[in-house]
């Protein structure tokens, strides 16, 4: 009896030593990107990202907590300019900090999640002239430490947060679309 007991926990130990093993092989960076053509030229497609200010009329988040708190700093868009959130569950807390901005071209963000977790990743958009339209390009990238690895098990990320891009870039089009083609957005 004893004996069968010292197998089974050595079979334990050892099954839980190969998944220690295996969460630990998998990829140590994750990205998401999701595209999509906007009927617009990039100049005006650039100021409703350039501007953090006017991401509320098409952040996903935005819309999963319409109450959460938002202030901004510095400038009021291009490097420097940062969006400080705090919400529900569903967005958490953290900001995010425009660090490279080329008019019409791209944008990258800083992204530094406080809640749920923290996390520092990079987000970046591209605008890609094509035609009469602007291909938008949304992506986002960074490390995975042990325990994301192992929470990726079992969720997929990118299925996760790709469906919230999606969404994203589905509002921003119907934004750019809507809005009167005289109206200025800044993009310097």
């Amino acid at each position: 009896m004893r004996k069968k007991i010292l197998i089974a926990l050595a079979i334990v130990l050892l099954l839980f030593v190969g998944l220690l093993g295996f969460i630990a092989s998998r990829p140590s960076q994750f990205r998401i990107e999701r595209s999509a053509t906007i009927a617009a030229p990039p100049e005006q497609v650039f100021g409703h990202v350039n501007n953090l200010q006017q991401w509320n009329a098409w952040s996903p988040w935005a819309k999963k907590d319409p109450n959460a708190k938002a202030t901004f700093e510095g400038p009021e868009e291009g490097e420097g300019a940062i969006f400080r959130w705090a919400g529900n569950d569903e967005i958490g807390e953290g900001a995010m900090t425009i660090t490279q901005s080329k008019p019409a071209e791209l944008v990258v963000l800083k992204l530094e999640f406080k809640k749920p977790f923290e996390d520092t990743s990079m987000a970046q958009f591209k605008f890609t002239p094509e035609g009469e339209n602007t291909v938008v390009t949304w992506s986002m990238e960074g490390q995975c430490n042990f325990v994301s690895k192992a929470v990726q098990l079992f969720l997929d990320m990118d299925k996760m947060l790709g469906a919230d891009f999606e969404a994203g870039l589905a509002n921003m089009k119907k934004v750019v679309e809507e809005s009167p083609k005289s109206e200025s957005t800044k993009a310097e």
